[in-house]
C-alpha cells in the first residue's frame, strides 16, 4: 500500500481541529500547516500529536504551494479545516492506495456541502468538486488569490465518495469571509478587467444572484438558496468596488 500524507491547513481552526484530524487519522503522516492561529490551533495540535509547521499567510494558494513539497510521502491528501473525510470516502482512499493506477496522478473530490446548518443541493454547489488526492511531485496550485485549482502534469479520475464540507460557523463570520474573498478577487481581476462600467456594477451582481437562485435552482434549497444567492451578487458588486478602489490606491 502506498503511503500518505495529509495536508490541512489551518488559521484560527480551534472549533475544527479535533475533527479534522481525526477524519485523517488513516494517513501515515498528518501535516498541518498553521498561519500563526491565535485562538490555541496550533498548541491543540501539537498536543494532538501531529507534525505542525508555521509560515505567515498570503492566500491559500501561495500556503498550499510552499506545503506541498514538504509531504514526506508521494501520495498526498490534502483537506480544509472544515471539511471532513466520510468513512466512505476513508475506505475508497484506503483501497485506492493499495494498488493505484499507474497513469493517474490526482482525483477529483466531491462535497456534500452545508450552510447556515442545511445541506445545500442545489444553488450552483450540487456538483462541486475539487482535486484533494494528488500526486506531491505532479500538481500545484494555480497561482490565483480565491479558487485556485490543482493543475496535473498527468492524468485526473475522480473518486466516488465525497467530503463533507461545513464553512459556516456564524453569518458575520461568513459575511466576513466573504469581503476578505472579494479583496483578495480584486487583485485577480484587476489584471484583467477593462474600464469599469455599469455593467460591473449592477449587471455581473444581478447575474451572479440570477445564476444561482434561478438557473441554477436555489429557490429549491429555500432561504438558504436565497441567501447564497444573494451573497453571490454581493461578492462580485464588492469585488469591482474594490478594483475601484484599487486602481485609485485607497484601498
Amino acid at each position: 500500500m502506498k503511503k500518505l500524507t495529509a495536508i490541512i491547513p489551518t488559521g484560527n481552526e480551534l472549533h475544527n481541529i479535533e475533527e479534522v484530524i481525526a477524519s485523517v487519522d488513516f494517513a501515515d503522516e498528518i501535516l498541518v500547516v498553521d498561519s500563526f492561529s491565535t485562538d490555541g490551533t496550533y498548541e491543540k495540535a501539537l498536543e494532538l500529536g501531529v507534525k505542525v509547521i508555521r509560515r505567515d499567510y498570503e492566500y491559500s494558494a501561495s500556503q498550499k504551494n510552499w506545503a506541498i513539497p514538504q509531504a514526506q510521502h508521494e501520495w498526498v491528501l490534502l483537506v480544509d479545516a472544515d471539511e471532513r473525510v466520510t468513512p466512505e470516502l476513508k475506505q475508497e482512499i484506503t483501497d485506492l492506495l493499495k494498488n493505484p493506477q499507474e497513469d493517474v496522478v490526482a482525483y477529483w473530490v466531491g462535497r456534500l456541502n452545508h450552510f447556515m446548518g442545511e445541506p445545500v443541493q442545489y444553488s450552483g454547489w450540487r456538483n462541486d468538486s475539487v482535486i484533494r488526492l494528488f500526486k506531491r511531485d505532479f500538481c500545484t496550485y494555480q497561482d490565483k488569490h480565491v479558487h485556485a485549482e490543482i493543475i496535473a502534469q498527468g492524468k485526473v479520475s475522480k473518486l466516488n465518495n465525497k467530503l463533507y464540507h461545513n464553512t459556516y460557523v456564524t453569518f458575520d463570520k461568513y459575511m466576513e469571509k466573504m469581503n476578505r474573498y472579494a479583496t483578495w478577487q480584486a487583485k485577480d481581476y484587476d489584471k484583467k478587467t477593462g474600464n469599469l462600467t455599469p455593467y460591473h456594477f449592477v449587471i455581473k451582481p444581478f447575474w451572479g444572484f440570477f445564476k444561482h437562485y434561478i438557473l441554477q435552482s436555489g429557490f429549491r434549497d429555500g432561504v438558504v438558496g436565497l441567501t447564497i444567492g444573494y451573497i453571490q451578487g454581493y461578492v462580485i458588486f464588492m469585488r469591482y468596488i474594490k478594483v475601484w478602489l484599487l486602481r485609485k490606491n485607497r484601498s
